[in-house]
């Protein structure tokens, strides 16, 4: 099989979808792996190393794509990706189809097999979605508390303290993967740590990991207005499985208790976004101010620290990617229950209810098994 590694063109994402490691791996297996030119250069993998790994440079993205039987990419294909998308093609890369109708319209057009890592699911996780969870989750407190500075409109607040000066308050709505290395890195800061979720396990779990300054609460609607009322840094941490888009958590309402100058951070903004007043924002324009609440909406976050993130995204995605080269899509989803399950678009199908649900459209998955054997 080819097994092609585009150049993302997303707004300043940095990462790419195969490292040399990788390729060489893909290659071992008996597959030709096509890098576009430069790929790899803003995660300090240049040409050469792919070369040496067994890959052949592409000059075009367009001769890439075309050349390519499988895509493995970090980012959803954008607008000007569309059109490169062809039926014989298995596409495998993140998508969150429930925050973009014109994609998962695209995809269907396309009748491309789309294989979306944060759907993979293995009985103890999300495989592919938990490195860059993990990413995102640490990386969310950094950009709060720089934020916070009042230089860049924050309220002034510095998250650490000083002697006789309380430290920042932190919260954390969802006590996932995000939510829990939030945690550990305010804790870090010496902050006050408030991380709530719905599940008494998990909160469990969590006070009995997280040190002793990081409170675990549980999330219902008195809580979070008590909460949020008087934190400096509120994290939107929230995922709910299958695909689905984040539930709206936080209201104009909550944001207006809150000191002006405070910041609210979406890191579910992939999935649409935690707050009323969330929209995607870019890493060349990160931050907008509404109700007096600075927003850090980045939908890619870990592009920012692109060399720590490319490499354990591709350490989790390698195995499953050469599963599906080695036995084809479909053949894949046959045989490993958590690559079935990301299984998104096939032959113009939708597999995903909750994306089906969020845009009023049909979707397949209830037989989902059978749609796998029939194609």
């Amino acid at each position: 099989m080819r097994v092609g590694c585009p150049k993302e063109i997303k707004n300043r994402e940095y990462r790419v979808g195969i490292t040399p490691a990788s390729a060489a791996s893909y290659a071992r297996n008996g597959h030709d792996v096509l890098i576009e030119s430069g790929a790899g250069v803003e995660s300090g993998f240049p040409d050469d190393e792919y070369a040496a790994s067994g890959a052949e440079i592409i000059s075009e993205a367009s001769e890439l794509w075309e050349r390519s039987d499988m895509i493995v990419k970090v980012k959803e294909p954008m607008q000007a990706e569309y059109t490169f998308m062809r039926e014989d093609q298995t596409i495998f890369t993140y998508f969150h189809f429930a925050a973009n109708r014109a994609l998962t319209e695209a995809c269907l057009r396309s009748k491309a097999t789309c294989i979306a890592y944060e759907l993979v699911e293995e009985p103890w996780g999300l495989p592919l979605l938990q490195p860059m969870s993990e990413v995102a989750g640490r990386m969310s407190v950094l950009m709060g508390s720089f934020y916070l500075g009042r230089n860049v409109g924050g309220s002034g607040v510095l998250p650490t303290g000083v002697t006789g000066v309380a430290p920042a308050k932190i919260l954390i709505i969802g006590g996932g993967t995000v939510g829990a290395n939030a945690a550990r890195i305010a804790a870090g800061l010496a902050s006050m740590v408030v991380i709530t979720d719905v599940s008494h396990k998990r909160l469990e779990y969590l006070s009995e990991i997280l040190p002793f300054n990081c409170v675990s609460i549980y999330s219902d609607e008195n809580s979070t207005e008590r909460e949020v009322r008087s934190a400096d840094i509120v994290i939107g941490a929230v995922l709910l499985r299958g695909g689905a888009a984040a539930p709206k958590l936080l209201t104009r309402e909550h944001l207006r208790t809150m000191r002006p100058g405070s910041v609210y951070v979406d890191v579910s903004i992939d999935q649409g976004g935690m707050a009323e007043t969330s929209r995607p924002t870019t890493h060349d324009d990160p931050i907008f101010v509404e109700e007096g609440i600075v927003h850090y909406c980045v939908a890619n976050m870990p592009g920012a620290y692109s060399r720590t993130s490319t490499i354990a995204l591709s350490n989790a995605t390698i195995r499953y990617g050469i599963e599906i080269a080695n036995r084809g899509a479909l053949e894949a989803c046959r045989g490993n229950a958590a690559i079935a399950r990301g299984l998104a678009t096939c032959d113009g199908c939708l597999m995903v209810a909750a994306v089906a649900e969020a845009f009023g459209m049909q979707a397949v998955c209830a037989d989902q098994e059978a749609v796998i054997n029939k194609l």
